[in-house]
């Protein structure tokens, strides 16, 4: 294999020469695309090690995972017992293909060592359920109206639905170290507080208070946390809160190496009417004139609040990446560049 100088990133391309196999630069599915013969084809591995390695005729695939998961090695290296906190919410939960590539995505990065925690929403369940008992959703700026006959469908479908459902995934994708389903009541995880506009809001609330101890065992002993964004504030009433925030927080408490929220855009955009200005990697300062100048907004707002947050606590970076995309998780985690947009501290 000849080897040329590139950018880090651990992708495959299609060589430009062959017209009838995707066109440069467009990512190869793994699972879609290798089950043929390869022997008229040429193909371009960018690999970890700033290489280029041109796979001629007669490569076979086998070699072409082994040669992938040699570059692998120095992601693993550097995140093989990091703590790894992922939100889950979106479009990745709409489609089962995302979400079966979210569950093999979690479980592949246990597998190499890292310690993934996973916290979810669940709005667009919720409002299902909310229309066949004929209960009206209302929202204010981005934030669900929760009265207390929504408050227990929120707590019926993030607790009892989503939560159950991604814990039976995980465990059936991965029986060795089977996920544990928690919501931000038991062990006293998450302590809520009404929001400042609860008058408005109804029972929408914020993290007051984070108790890692519950998880803390379980990570060390390699299960894989799933927590729904419910808690109770100190007289035990259940609150709704955002599960960007919940995140943020849960990763502050457990000092995690990285948050990341998976949403339905491909990052922060330097214009938002641009899809292809991808702001790549940003300081704290940095985004915080992005927010001033407006060009982050709407529901933008709260996820890079929470990612400010938690940097300030300690995490070491948070990143912003496109849910709709599969695999987008291991492609954020497994290579140099990323694929969304990268906060710093």
């Amino acid at each position: 294999m000849a080897a040329t100088t590139t950018p880090k990133s651990l992708n495959l391309y299609c060589s430009k020469q062959y017209s009838s196999f995707p066109k440069p630069k467009t990512h190869i599915n793994f699972r879609k695309n290798f089950h043929f013969n390869l022997k008229p084809y040429c193909l371009r591995i960018q690999g970890a090690s700033n290489s280029t390695f041109v796979v001629n005729d007669g490569t076979s695939p086998d070699q072409v995972r082994v040669q992938i998961l040699s570059e692998s090695l120095p992601y693993i290296q550097k995140l093989r017992g990091k703590i790894i906190v992922v939100k889950y919410g979106g479009a990745a939960m709409k489609s089962a293909e995302l979400k079966a590539s979210v569950v093999r995505d979690l479980v592949l990065l246990s597998c190499m060592g890292l310690r993934p925690v996973l916290v979810h929403g669940g709005g667009p369940e919720i409002n299902v359920l909310l229309k066949q008992l004929n209960i009206p959703a209302h929202f204010r700026d981005g934030l669900r109206v929760t009265d207390a006959r929504t408050m227990d469908v929120v707590s019926m479908v993030l607790v009892g639905k989503v939560n159950k459902d991604l814990v039976s995934r995980i465990n059936y994708a991965y029986p060795a170290a089977a996920a544990v389903g928690l919501s931000g009541m038991d062990g006293r995880l998450l302590t809520a507080r009404p929001s400042p506009n609860a008058t408005q809001l109804g029972f929408v609330g914020e993290v007051a208070r984070v108790d890692p101890a519950i998880l803390q065992p379980l990570i060390n002993s390699g299960h894989i946390p799933v927590i729904a964004s419910v808690a109770a504030d100190e007289t035990g009433q259940p609150y709704n809160i955002n599960a960007d925030t919940v995140a943020g927080e849960v990763a502050a408490a457990l000092g995690a190496e990285k948050l990341i929220l998976l949403t339905d855009v491909e990052g922060i955009l330097a214009n938002r009417e641009d899809p292809g200005s991808l702001v790549k990697e940003i300081n704290i300062k940095g985004v915080k004139k992005m927010i001033e100048d407006g060009k982050v907004a709407g529901g933008m707002i709260p996820k890079v609040n929470c990612c400010i947050r938690s940097l300030a606590q300690g995490v070491r970076a948070a990143s912003v990446i496109d849910g709709r995309i599969e695999h987008s998780l291991i492609h954020e985690i497994m290579s140099f560049e990323g694929i969304g947009t990268k906060i710093l501290g």
